[in-house]
């Protein structure tokens, strides 16, 4: 059996002693193969919980439904309305962990109800950046399958890719509420900008896409190809991100990359969990 395979049946070995798992289910690539391997290993003793609000990108939220829903597989969606938690937004460097405890008590909430422990999709990468969020979930003993098991994103990717799962492929996302930088107040008319600028990108077939937002300035990150699409689309991207209520639109010359804002000297290193956690 090869190393990647030995991994996977790892990875059945920790769900089975679970026994009843509720995933928490974004529709990103690690928690879609994480919930998609519960069900082939538990069955109906397996489901999604995924959680909707004003942090979540509407994108988002629609493709997880639909995974769950393509393989048969039972799914609560969970409404939380985040502007009632002072620590998400006051937008502190430690935002991940007030966002990621309050979430996560009324995951588990749902879960216990239902006689089930719940998992989520961190994965061995998600140990080198600054994610509070981690802390949050250690402290209610979330379980994290895909980091006990020993895979990587590169591994989750490859796994997904050979089990015929369309989100093999899928680019990063993240909560809404990661483009702001900390210390900016977040505001529901804030999410609801970067949410439909996103989508409008998206629609160009900007796939990897990041809109920073500072003050009425959005500074848009991607990728080599998405950089190419934008620039070949400036004006009209202008015009659209203008209408949706933005001053000025700047086009990052530095590539996309996660915790981009961590290293604008805004997230205290000494918290980072070394050899991260999802925001």
């Amino acid at each position: 059996m090869d190393p990647l395979q030995k991994k996977y049946h790892r990875l059945q070995e920790i769900l089975r002693q679970k026994g009843r798992v509720a995933v928490a289910f974004s529709g990103g690539v690690d928690s879609s193969f994480l919930l998609w391997s519960a069900y082939q290993t538990l069955g109906e003793d397996a489901m999604a919980i995924t959680v909707t609000g004003a942090m979540v990108p509407e994108e988002e939220a629609l493709k997880a439904s639909l995974f769950a829903a393509r393989y048969g597989i039972g799914q609560l969606l969970l409404p939380v309305d985040v502007f009632l938690l002072p620590g998400f937004y006051q937008n502190p460097p430690d935002r991940c962990y007030h966002c990621k405890r309050f979430l996560f008590q009324k995951i588990i909430a749902e879960a216990s109800a239902r006689g089930m422990t719940v998992v989520e999709g961190s994965n061995v990468d998600d140990l080198a950046d600054y994610r509070p969020g981690r802390q949050a979930l250690l402290e209610l003993s979330v379980a994290s399958p895909l980091l006990e098991a020993g895979l990587t994103k590169a591994d989750i990717r490859q796994l997904s890719k050979e089990f015929g799962l369309e989100s093999w492929d899928q680019p990063s996302c993240a909560c809404l509420a990661s483009r702001i930088p900390y210390g900016t107040a977040i505001t529901p008319e804030a999410l609801r900008r970067i949410d439909q600028a996103e989508a409008y990108l998206h629609s160009l077939g900007v796939l990897q896409v990041r809109v920073r937002t500072h003050g009425q300035v959005a500074r848009i990150e991607t990728d080599a190809e998405g950089f190419s699409l934008i620039c070949a689309a400036r004006e009209s991207i202008a015009e659209q991100l203008r209408s949706l209520g933005y001053g000025a639109v700047s086009l990052d010359l530095e590539l996309y990359r996660t915790g981009r804002l961590n290293g604008m000297g805004v997230a205290p290193k000494e918290n980072c969990i070394d050899p991260v956690d999802k925001i």
